[in-house]
């Protein structure tokens, strides 16, 4: 098959080509992992409440269901990422969602802890999978100028699916003793209304050319983008490049700013989200459903803010601001709950939700834009490991310290990982924004 050279008076290279129905096809084809992920971390602590009598759960099995999908996402991320580098994103992201939707279905007829425990892991196995080829897949169909915005219609999905799970709690919550299973197998929808849009969505260029598709690459930029803009090319990948390499000089400094941002967000997101109940309770607020569905809507109020500004400023700037406001509020709401009264705690708790919320949008578009085409989906995989371990480790701690120390000393200790981010962050965070995703080898 012959290449037809394109208009050279009017050509572009394909990571600045216009926005087209093209990308947002398949942008919205990767917010189905997302949604699902934030709706089933969202809907589990309503389940296992429901589910306590029914299946007989002992603290034991609540704590194992609730870290179960956590740790099958550590688990996905890590094995999936560098299967997706060396033989391509598409055929995962093709049946991922296929394989989740079954999965969910079969929450609804469980009989045991154990059943529901095994079905949370392969969920999670199945999300850590979607995270590394829908995040590298959709940076690398996306044009630059648009890159971010793109990239954080995936956050927005992940703040829907998570506020979502809790609309659906609440409606479902008292309808009957088997309530828990509709809430479970409702995320199946999602799932399979997405594997639609995934089954036409071709391989990224980017990918083919790093491995020597150059035919496939421009066919694939001809189709959908015209014959205006340029495919891209690359040298060849000559040899596999394990995960060993994102941790040489090269790539060390990137992938650590990686996985450490990313845990330093996860920690007071998770641990503050997932009892943001308790923490209201603590700080005198009577009304704590109330409370917590304020929370979930400015989760998402703030997930949408960032993705109409990350595009606007610099991701550095981006980084850095978000960690210190989000620190000052904190530290705030500590300080100040007791003076103010329950109309300052919920406002400086509901401010602090709207940033970090915006500040999610980093997770879906700074690892992507971190690694080189044939490291990427390894890169993101470590940090998205890294912040399962964060989370986890969050939302184990958090009820503890509160409830040995305090809650304003749990506060405290996501204030202070809050500043440290800003401090990693400021040291070695690089800009990505206006980088070429493959002239990363390249650069500090």
């Amino acid at each position: 098959m012959s290449t037809s050279a394109p208009n050279t008076a009017t050509a572009l290279a394909y990571e600045d080509a216009p926005l087209t129905r093209f990308h947002l096809r398949v942008t919205i084809a990767g917010t189905g992992g997302q949604f699902s992920d934030g709706f089933i971390l969202g809907i589990i602590g309503i389940v296992i409440a429901a589910a306590t009598n029914t299946l007989g759960l002992t603290p034991l099995w609540v704590g194992l269901l609730g870290a179960a999908t956590l740790a099958g996402l550590f688990f996905g991320a890590v094995i999936v990422g560098p299967i997706a580098d060396r033989i391509g994103r598409r055929q995962i992201f093709a049946w991922d969602m296929l394989a989740f939707a079954v999965l969910s279905l079969a929450q609804f007829f469980v009989q045991t802890p154990g059943q529901l425990l095994v079905l949370r892991l392969l969920l999670g196995l199945v999300l850590g999978a979607d995270y590394v080829v829908s995040k590298s897949l959709v940076t690398e169909h996306a044009p630059r100028r648009f890159r971010g915005r793109l990239m954080s219609l995936l956050a927005v999905a992940w703040a829907g699916g998570y506020v979502f799970a809790y609309l659906i709690g609440f409606l479902l919550t008292g309808h009957g003793e088997d309530s828990w299973r509709y809430m479970l197998a409702v995320s199946a929808i999602p799932a399979l209304l997405v594997f639609g849009f995934r089954l036409g969505v071709p391989e990224a260029p980017l990918w083919l050319s790093r491995h020597g598709r150059d035919e496939e690459a421009a066919t694939v930029v001809r189709r959908h983008l015209g014959p205006n803009v340029t495919p891209p090319t690359a040298a060849p990948t000559t040899s596999h490049r394990g995960m060993r390499t994102l941790f040489n000089p090269t790539h060390r400094k990137r992938t650590a700013v990686g996985a450490l941002f990313y845990v330093c967000q996860v920690i007071p997101f998770f641990a503050l989200g997932t009892f943001s109940p308790q923490v209201m309770a603590a700080l005198g607020v009577t009304s704590k459903l109330g409370a917590g569905a304020l929370y979930n809507v400015f989760l998402l109020a703030g997930a949408i803010v960032g993705l109409l500004i990350i595009d606007k400023i610099s991701r550095r700037l981006f980084l850095i601001g978000t960690f210190v406001v989000g620190g000052a509020l904190l530290a705030g709401l500590t300080v100040l709950a007791d003076l103010g009264g329950p109309v300052v705690s919920v406002a400086l708790f509901t401010a602090f939700a709207f940033v970090l919320a915006a500040a999610v949008n980093l997770e879906f578009v700074y690892p992507p834009e971190l690694f080189p085409t044939d490291l990427r989906a390894s890169g993101v995989g470590i940090a998205v490991a890294a912040s399962r371990i964060g989370s986890a480790a969050s939302t184990f701690l958090l009820p503890l310290v509160a409830d040995g120390y305090g809650m304003n000393v749990a506060l405290g200790g996501c204030v202070v990982v809050l500043f440290l981010g800003a401090l990693v962050c400021w040291a070695w965070a690089p800009e990505t924004g206006t980088e070429s995703l493959d002239s990363i080898d390249t650069r500090d």
